[in-house]
């Protein structure tokens, strides 16, 4: 091939190539530092293994899942508050993993914007990068697409895939050892987490507060600053649990709810009864409710209400469970038990 006068180059038309290998140079050492037995977390192929033996597993399924951040990521887009969405994106795959009693493994991410700047994409893949941390996931690798005409000014999106495996005994839900009694045990979230914010930015423009305005949930921080806080990661408490045969079913409380997601674990004929003043919400859904008019109904059905994961557990199994996970830092508490329907 041969140079034409006045032909266009990629970089002309909206693409810089440079600037995506300076990114690739920019998050090397983050996605290393994220290494685990199995992966060794380089960057660079054109695809990544995982040895599962070197991981410990003996009859082994793999688990997939794939998520993203939702409308939580205009906010954001609208404050340069950059660093954590990564977090929330790792947290909704990997939870997800978790509820099916899998260890999360690996992790992937998938960045689309219409102009890449390197400053903010490193800053969110940082945020990533420490989500795969709080999991014990690698980060083995991403795409970022930069797409001029497909997005506008400086939106980006976000798209996160995780791998994870667990022994085929260990499966959850574990539906046949369901049985009427069985204790509910509650995971404290840290907030909406990533789900509702379609709903949430309806209501912060109603109230006519700015971003940058005081929270009035939270002392000490900007409106933004406290809806930004990310999602609850649950690997590290979890795992030793689901690995030692203590929990019979696990319910990621996300999209739909305290309405939709418990029954996603639970054997037929079985329903879950709440004990709803058995725990305290971040004052944020009282605020949210309030100001917004929502119904309690439909607070159930769009938020966590408190609640990031919800535990199926033995009554026999309970002291010792809910102690575990004390000790490891979650905000746990007995919240229901199981019904006959």
């Amino acid at each position: 091939m041969t140079d034409r006068p006045n032909g266009l180059t990629y970089a002309q038309a909206g693409v810089d190539i440079d600037a995506g290998a300076a990114l690739v140079d920019a998050i090397k050492p983050l996605a290393k530092a994220t290494r685990r037995p199995g992966a060794e977390a380089s960057l660079g192929g054109f695809g990544a293994l995982f040895d599962l033996k070197a991981a410990g597993y003996d009859d082994p399924l793999l688990v997939t899942t794939t998520d993203g951040v939702g409308t939580k990521l205009k906010i954001a887009i609208e404050t340069g508050l950059h660093d954590t969405v990564g977090i929330d994106l790792v947290a909704m795959c990997v939870n997800d993993l978790l509820a099916q009693g899998a260890e999360p493994l690996m992790f992937l991410d998938y960045l689309a914007t219409s102009r890449l700047d390197v400053a903010v994409a490193t800053r969110v893949v940082a945020g990533i990068a420490e989500g795969c941390k709080l999991a014990g996931a690698a980060l083995v690798g991403g795409e970022t697409a930069e797409m001029p005409g497909m997005y506008a000014g400086d939106d980006y999106d976000l798209a996160g895939f995780s791998v994870g495996a667990v022994d085929r005994n260990r499966v959850l839900p574990r539906m046949d050892d369901q049985a009427a009694g069985d204790l509910l045990i509650g995971l404290a979230s840290s907030g909406p987490h990533s789900n509702g914010y379609s709903l949430i930015r309806k209501i912060v423009e109603r109230s006519g507060l700015a971003w940058d305005a005081p929270a009035p949930f939270a002392e000490g921080q900007t409106l933004a600053q406290a809806l930004m806080t990310p999602t609850r990661i649950y690997a590290r408490s979890l795992t030793p649990l689901i690995k030692a045969g203590q929990i019979k079913g696990l319910a990621h409380i996300t999209g739909g709810g305290l309405t939709e997601n418990p029954p996603r674990a639970i054997a037929g004929g079985l329903a879950p009864r709440f004990d709803w003043s058995a725990w305290a919400p971040p004052p944020v859904f009282a605020w949210l409710q309030e100001m917004g008019g929502v119904a309690e109904s439909e607070m159930r059905r769009t938020f966590n209400c408190g609640m990031g994961m919800m535990l199926i557990v033995g009554a026999e199994d309970a002291p010792a469970v809910l102690e575990a996970l004390l000790a490891a830092g979650e905000d746990a508490f007995i919240c229901g038990e199981l019904t006959a329907a």
